[in-house]
Parts: structure tokens; C-alpha cells; sequence
């Protein structure tokens, strides 16, 4: 199923775009807003007490910035035991080098707005996923 979104991806011809801006307006758990050969754009809203699940990436590195809402960046092998945490507020980068396992949580009142950027790039040109459920059945 295509859910419909508010960019126009032209990927990957370089572009300017309003991270900030189509991050904040953006309702879909994820949605790929650039892809070129090395290097991926996302955008995910994460509503309150969510997340965007433990995972790990091995052969990707990601930054993650918080663009509205606050959280928690959480590494280790599991949430209940992390190894780190740390808390995010709006402008807050977190850099995720391959192989580290990892989730960001929502733990304030309203939906946090995030970019990401994978690089090597992780998901498929033109991937939106509505909701977390969408996003684990693609995986």
C-alpha cells in the first residue's frame, strides 16, 4: 500500500530541503526523503511512550537528530539493562557507528519529530512506513 506524503523525493539529483520542516510535518513512523549512492535521508515521528525499537545496524552508520519533543537514546544489549542512556531535547545529534546496538524513546507528552541519516543507506528508495508495525513487517 502507498501512503501519501508531503515531499516530493529527487533523489538522488542534489537537492535543498527543509529537514527541520518536513520532519515536523511528517505524521508516518518513516519515510525516506533522500537516497543517493552512499548516503540516506529519513524523516519518523514517534508518538509518546514509543520508540523506535532496539536494533542494530551492521554495516551502517547513523545519525540521528532530534528535530521536535525530547527522548532517550538508549545503547546496549537490551533497554533494561543499557550500557548508556542519555536524554534528548529539539537540536540534539545522536551519532550511532555500525555495529552498536541502539533505540531512541519517546518519553515526553507529544510526538517526537526525528532526521536520520544511514550511510551506507538502509531502506529503499521511496520507503514510507504509516506506523511501527508497518516499518517491522518490512524488515
Amino acid at each position: 500500500m502507498k501512503y501519501p506524503t508531503m515531499h516530493d523525493d529527487r533523489s538522488p539529483q542534489p537537492s535543498v530541503e527543509n529537514v527541520r520542516h518536513l520532519a515536523r510535518n511528517n505524521c508516518n513512523f518513516r519515510q525516506e526523503i533522500w537516497t543517493g549512492c552512499h548516503m540516506q535521508m529519513t524523516i519518523m515521528a514517534i508518538p509518546p511512550c514509543g520508540d523506535i525499537g532496539q536494533e542494530i545496524h551492521n554495516e551502517t552508520d547513523q545519525m540521528i537528530r532530534v528535530e521536535e519533543g525530547c527522548g532517550m537514546a538508549v545503547f546496549g544489549k537490551c533497554d533494561r539493562c543499557p550500557d548508556a542512556q542519555m536524554r534528548l531535547k529539539p537540536g540534539d545529534v545522536v551519532f550511532v557507528p555500525a555495529g552498536t546496538r541502539h533505540n531512541i524513546k519517546n518519553i515526553g507528552s507529544t510526538t517526537m519529530k526525528l532526521s536520520s541519516v544511514y550511510a551506507p543507506p538502509k531502506h529503499p528508495k521511496g520507503t514510507v512506513h504509516r506506523t511501527k508495525e508497518d516499518a517491522m513487517r518490512a524488515e
